[in-house]
């Protein structure tokens, strides 16, 4: 898997506006596995869990790491090609974190921060850590009713890009 976030297009994107399958990209993290044991793991039904694989490797999300024949079963192993995913043009990486998306339940956080280089870095791989501590809480259903929420963070310069100096960029 690269650690590197994956840029991806908006048809891409729209894979990953669904809690399930960023909970399966979380088990295709650390070690590739079949279908049947991330359903085992997120407590899903294996046909579910199946038809959202399917859909992430058709959208190159995740990948076919091997294949094994086991008695009469060819078992296929899938590893996520990234943990993060990037979207570029001006298209969110999901639709519902757009500004006109209108949700019956909303919450706007926002502050401005001077930031060193190495600051900017550590912030970024603070709200990494803290957003995968989240999909890994919320991995495994439970009883309780949930609502799906998207959370996105996004950190930018106040200083707009036409104003850069050639060679900052």
């Amino acid at each position: 898997m690269n650690n590197k976030p994956l840029n991806v297009s908006v048809k891409q994107a729209k894979l990953l506006g669904n809690a399930l399958r960023i909970k399966i990209i979380s088990q295709l993290l650390e070690e590739p596995r079949t279908a049947k044991q991330v359903a085992d793991l997120l407590g899903e039904s294996g046909g579910n869990v199946h038809y959202h694989m399917k859909k992430l490797f058709e959208g190159g999300l995740i990948e076919l790491v091997e294949e094994k024949q086991v008695g009469g079963v060819i078992e296929k192993y899938y590893q996520s090609k990234s943990k993060w995913f990037n979207s570029y043009g001006t298209e969110p990486i999901d639709p519902v974190l757009k500004d006109d998306f209108i949700s019956n339940e909303s919450t706007a956080l926002s502050i401005r921060l001077n930031l060193s280089q190495d600051q900017q870095d550590q912030i970024k791989e603070e709200f990494r850590a803290f957003l995968e501590g989240w999909v890994k809480k919320t991995s495994v259903n439970n009883k309780e009713e949930a609502q799906e929420f998207s959370i996105g963070i996004k950190i930018n310069s106040t200083k707009p890009k036409a104003y850069l100096k050639e060679g900052d960029e």
